[in-house]
């Protein structure tokens, strides 16, 4: 069953009316939006550099734009939509109101705006943007900490934590960008906060996924196989690695210290993926792919250490494999993964989903090779266009999908992950 259907097959209601279709669950308005400013940014970046046409003229300049509209603008919404679907289905508790949300799409959207209009009134622009950025974390904690303390075992309070380093390194971005400073540092502390993320989300993700694609190999095979486990301590080695690398980056740059503490963060990783070693169901689609996330996270921070060790080439191949690959990658499987499941439909059998794939990890690792310095801005010309080709499928695929009712006729977000992987 395709997942593109006619205008017809669409609610006739006000895309803003909260009976509308696209709002019956939270990931539906947030992870559209994320498809469409994963590639309507990337033409504008692409634009600007090989054109030379104009972007919004932000404090810090093109660059600060650049990691500023994927670190926040695509993870904030990536962030929101997760967290609003998953915790309702992690703590057994029904589905947030849809006004709630509607009111946190709106601090999205201002501080977006906000921002790029930060270059003409900075002080308007840059605090706007900060306060409705932070509101949207205070917002989403708001909503999201009563239930995750009152979970009998309180399993989840991570996410808590994760939104407060969120909130914390936000503040510091604007702070610094109010100052006159220079702000980057902060987006490459967002990064680290960001990959602490996904490690956390995707060791819920991955024993649904994981012990899925082993359900399918018994049932193929006839022979029994422990399940899945995703075991907290190797969790929170790659967590502490993580942390420890952020922070020393971030204090003292581009150092011996940083250097050790990357390669500590790729070993951290790979480690973890020692729970994933399950035999021949880690080779099906949905865990290979959740699987390469982790290997392009170890990629990247092992090539940030080899960097600053050899100078040989640039950290910023490293960097580029966490945002294009582990970041970006990521991204696309759980808006698959969620936006499929929670709409009723069987995410499996969907061709494209290959095709995207394959050009999101082709552009990580061209983006990556473009620090070589061979064929730089080919290079890099390349990779945007892949990065656009796999976030445009999606969008012409899965947004159809987010503005009509769910297929199986119910409501809200029933049915997280609960189909075969």
């Amino acid at each position: 069953m395709t997942a593109v259907v006619s205008l017809s097959a669409v609610s006739p209601r006000a895309i803003w009316d909260l009976r509308h279709p696209l709002w019956l669950c939270p990931f539906r308005p947030f992870f559209g939006l994320v498809m469409v400013t994963a590639w309507s940014m990337m033409l504008a970046w692409g634009a600007f550099l090989f054109l030379g046409w104009p972007l919004p003229a932000v404090p810090g300049g093109p660059f600060v734009w650049h990691a500023h509209e994927l670190l926040v603008g695509m993870g904030l919404a990536a962030v929101a939509g997760f967290v609003l679907t998953s915790v309702p289905e992690f703590t057994d508790t029904p589905s947030f109101d849809a006004r709630a949300v509607r009111v946190l799409v709106i601090f999205w959207l201002v501080g977006r705006l906000a921002f790029w209009c930060s270059g003409w009134w900075p002080l308007f622009g840059l605090g706007l943007s900060g306060l409705a950025h932070l509101g949207l974390i205070a917002g989403l904690a708001g909503l999201l900490a009563p239930r995750l303390w009152r979970d009998p075992e309180r399993r989840h309070l991570s996410f808590v934590w994760i939104l407060v380093a969120l909130a914390l390194v936000l503040g510091g971005f604007y702070v610094d960008a109010l100052r006159g400073l220079a702000p980057m540092r902060w987006l490459h502390a967002l990064l680290g906060v960001l990959m602490a993320l996904i490690v956390v989300s995707m060791s819920r993700i991955s024993m649904s996924i994981v012990n899925a694609g082993i359900d399918a190999r018994v049932a193929m095979d006839g022979v029994d196989r422990p399940p899945y486990l995703a075991r907290p301590p190797r969790r929170n080695l790659a967590l502490l690695a993580i942390a420890l690398y952020t922070l020393v980056e971030f204090w003292q740059p581009g150092g011996r210290a940083s250097a050790w503490l990357a390669l500590a963060a790729m070993c951290a990783v790979f480690n973890l993926l020692n729970d994933w070693h399950v035999g021949r169901a880690l080779l099906q689609r949905w865990p290979l792919m959740l699987y390469a996330v982790y290997v392009c996270m170890a990629a990247g921070y092992g090539a940030i250490g080899a960097a600053l060790l050899t100078g040989a080439f640039s950290a910023n191949a490293g960097v580029h494999l966490l945002t294009v690959g582990a970041f970006g990658f990521n991204i696309y499987l759980v808006i698959c993964i969620a936006g499929y499941t929670h709409a009723g439909l069987d995410k499996n059998g969907r061709g494209w989903v290959l095709w995207g794939a394959v050009a999101l990890m082709a552009a990580a690792m061209l983006r990556a090779g473009a620090y070589a310095g061979l064929a730089a801005s080919t290079l890099m010309a390349v990779a945007a266009g892949l990065w656009c080709l796999g976030f445009v499928l999606q969008s012409i695929h899965m947004l159809p999908v987010f503005v009509r009712p769910r297929a199986d006729g119910r409501e809200g977000c029933a049915g997280v992950l609960g189909m075969p992987g």
